[in-house]
C-alpha cells in the first residue's frame, strides 16, 4: 500500500479530480482496491501500471462511464457522471470506436457542435493536418488501421472544450511522427491551463511531468515525483523490495 504523503492537504471542492474511496468490483473479484487521490487543476499526471493494474478502470469510472462500487468522484467540483462533469472532461479511450455511417470529418463536426463549438472547421482542419491525417478527413474511420484509428480519436477529443483531459494508453499504435504530434497536443492543453492525466508508460510523455500515480493489481503503490524513480520497476507486476512503494507528493 502507498505510504502516507507527507504534505496532505485538504482538497478544494472545485479539484479537478477527487476521488474518495472509489473501488470496483465484479462479482467477488476486485478489479480496483478503495482508492483516494485528489489532481488540482493545471497538473500533468502519469497514471501508470501493468496491464490489469486498474488503470482503465479508473479512468472510465472518473469518465462516468463505468459505475463503481463504492465511492465518490468528483470533476472540477461537480458529482462524477452528472451533465456539468461530462461537459467539464474529455475521455479518449485506449480502444476508441466510430459510428459506422460518419466519415472523420463528420465526426468532427457532430462531437464539435454536440459541446457548443460554432467555429469548429478550421481547428478541425489544423487538428487533423497536425496528427497527419487530413487527406483521410473523407473515409469512414472504423474501417482505419489501428495507428489511424487512434489518430482520430485524439483528434476527436481535442476538438471539444475540456478542463480535464483524460487519455487512457495513448501512444499505443502511433508512429513516431502521431507520438510527437500528440506530445504537442497535451504540452498545449498544459500550457492553456487544462488538467492532463495521461495512462501510460511511455518514457517521452512521463518525463515531462511532475507527478506519477502508479497501480499495481487495483492498488495505490505510488504516488509521487518522477526525480530518481525507476518507471520500469513501477510497472512491474511484483515489486519484492518494495521500494518503490510510496514516495511523499
Amino acid at each position: 500500500m502507498a505510504r502516507t504523503r507527507t504534505n496532505i492537504h485538504t482538497p478544494t471542492p472545485t479539484s479537478a479530480l477527487l476521488v474518495e474511496d472509489v473501488s470496483k468490483s465484479y462479482g467477488e473479484a476486485p478489479a480496483l482496491d478503495p482508492i483516494s487521490l485528489t489532481i488540482e487543476r493545471g497538473e500533468r499526471v502519469a497514471l501508470i501500471g501493468h496491464n490489469g493494474s486498474g488503470k482503465t478502470t479508473l479512468m472510465r469510472i472518473a469518465a462516468g462511464l463505468l459505475d463503481s462500487t463504492t465511492g465518490t468522484i468528483g470533476i472540477c467540483g461537480n458529482p462524477g457522471g452528472s451533465l456539468p462533469a461530462r461537459a467539464s472532461l474529455s475521455y479518449i479511450a485506449d480502444q476508441p470506436t466510430f459510428y459506422d455511417d460518419l466519415s472523420l470529418w463528420e465526426h468532427m463536426e457532430y462531437v464539435a457542435r454536440l459541446h457548443g463549438v460554432d467555429e469548429w472547421e478550421q481547428p478541425a482542419a489544423d487538428l487533423l493536418g497536425h496528427l497527419g491525417i487530413y487527406d483521410r478527413a473523407d473515409d469512414m474511420p472504423n474501417r482505419f488501421s489501428r495507428g489511424l484509428k487512434q489518430k482520430s480519436a485524439i483528434a476527436l477529443g481535442f476538438i471539444r472544450p475540456f478542463e480535464l483531459l483524460l487519455v487512457d494508453e495513448p501512444f499505443v499504435g502511433l508512429d513516431s511522427s502521431g507520438k510527437e504530434a500528440l506530445l504537442d497536443l497535451l504540452a498545449s492543453a498544459s500550457d492553456n491551463g487544462s488538467t492532463v492525466v495521461v495512462a501510460t508508460h511511455e518514457l517521452s510523455f512521463v518525463h515531462t511531468v511532475r507527478r506519477i500515480i502508479a497501480l499495481r493489481d487495483g492498488r495505490l503503490v505510488y504516488d509521487g515525483g518522477v526525480d530518481g524513480i525507476d518507471v520500469d520497476g513501477l510497472v512491474r507486476t511484483e515489486d519484492p523490495a518494495g521500494e518503490h512503494d510510496g514516495e511523499g507528493h
